[in-house]
């Protein structure tokens, strides 16, 4: 198999799944044809244990959702398997007009996001979807198993959807150990499983519901999004709607950190390879959604001292833009590339951890999704 010498940047929108590749450089990119035009796609992913093998969420509001699959680097694209919600009793519309009474599928409301398992399970998928389910593949999604022990968690009664729905939307593998798995639901919290998914435990201690007269509940808040530190896999970086936090206990606990940008409300979060104890976020306005300042920000944050660093692009990128929950990724190379994606279309590029930035000249439809094709190691 011939060598992968190339950068892609998988991006997920409100009017399909757009590739963009570059050299290892970063300087060029090069924009290929667009493939499920017109659809919601709300995240697209690169397998890096196969090759070319890319996944895709994709949503209809008219057909439903469908997962979406290339083995070619998004050359082509062919629909596998997409499950159906749990089986449950319908009383008030009866579906099954042969068995009255008798359970039946539901479709899914849309597919949010999609996880390949670890190197050590070569055939692992993970997917999350609303509402509020996780679902694993054995088989590389020709088939999908609800993973009930919290799709029908105990405090599930309790739970409410966010603004953008009930959506399962983190997925994080502990790189040690493919039993001990995280999920981000919105507007629920986190959850840690240390047996593969047979159990579940709330991991939301310190983390501020503001909205709900119990601040600190035990599940009731809005995650936006987490990321693992690459280089410590006990450290998580959380971007909530009521702040941002750090964990660094595989979150048994969360402590805030944003409280020295003001507002600290935003929905994205990133930690590169390359730079382990950083991570970065998207600022934005508690109330409008978009950067604040009139321009183009993104926020470092450095663990070790505790302290934040304003990449300013005032002059260069003028304007309000919105960023969600996906909308920021980072590369494996050195230094650092990092990739934002905005709602209104552009697609925001550092090849050298945050210096400078460039603007992709292609103007995307509304971005949903951003992340990363990596090059072969050297």
């Amino acid at each position: 198999m011939a060598r992968n010498d190339r950068v892609r940047i998988l991006v997920g929108t409100r009017k399909g799944t757009y590739i963009v590749e570059s050299d290892r450089t970063r300087r060029r990119w090069k924009v290929a044809p667009v493939a499920h035009e017109g659809n919601e796609v709300y995240h697209v992913v690169a397998d890096p244990r196969h090759p070319g093998e890319v996944y895709a969420a994709v949503n209809n509001m008219f057909f439903g959702p469908e997962v979406q699959r290339s083995r070619n680097w998004g050359k082509t694209w062919s629909e596998i398997a997409t499950p159906l919600a749990p089986m449950r009793k319908e009383r008030e519309f009866q579906m099954n007009e042969s068995n009255p009474g008798a359970p039946v599928a539901r479709p899914l409301n849309n597919l949010w996001h999609i996880e390949p398992g670890l190197p050590s399970e070569p055939e692992t998928l993970y997917l999350g979807a609303d509402p509020h389910l996780l679902f694993r593949s054995r088989d590389r999604g020709s088939s999908w198993e609800p993973i009930e022990a919290i799709n029908q968690h105990p405090s599930r009664k309790d739970w409410s959807p966010g603004f953008g729905g009930a959506c399962l939307h983190t997925i994080i593998i502990d790189p040690r150990d493919s039993n001990r798995l995280y999920i981000g639901m919105s507007s629920v919290g986190t959850f840690r499983s240390e047996d593969g998914g047979k159990s579940w435990t709330p991991t939301n201690k310190g983390v501020e519901a503001p909205f709900l007269p119990n601040k600190f509940p035990e599940t009731g808040q809005c995650v936006h999004h987490v990321a693992i530190d690459a280089k410590d896999p006990d450290t998580f970086y959380r971007q909530d709607h009521g702040g941002i936090y750090v964990s660094h206990d595989r979150m048994s606990s969360w402590k805030r950190i944003g409280k020295p940008l003001g507002d600290d409300f935003g929905f994205c979060v990133t930690s590169p390879a390359a730079a382990p104890g950083k991570a970065y976020f998207v600022r934005l306005g508690g109330r409008a959604r978009t950067t604040g300042e009139g321009h183009f920000q993104v926020q470092e944050w450095t663990d070790k001292t505790r302290t934040w660093r304003k990449l300013l692009l005032a002059k260069a990128f003028p304007g309000h833009f919105g960023v969600q929950r996906e909308g920021i990724a980072t590369d494996n190379l050195a230094p650092a590339g990092i990739y934002v994606g905005t709602t209104t279309g552009q697609l925001f590029v550092s090849p050298d951890a945050g210096r400078s930035w460039k603007l992709v000249p292609f103007q995307f439809p509304a971005i949903h999704s951003v992340s990363v094709g990596n090059p072969d190691p050297r």
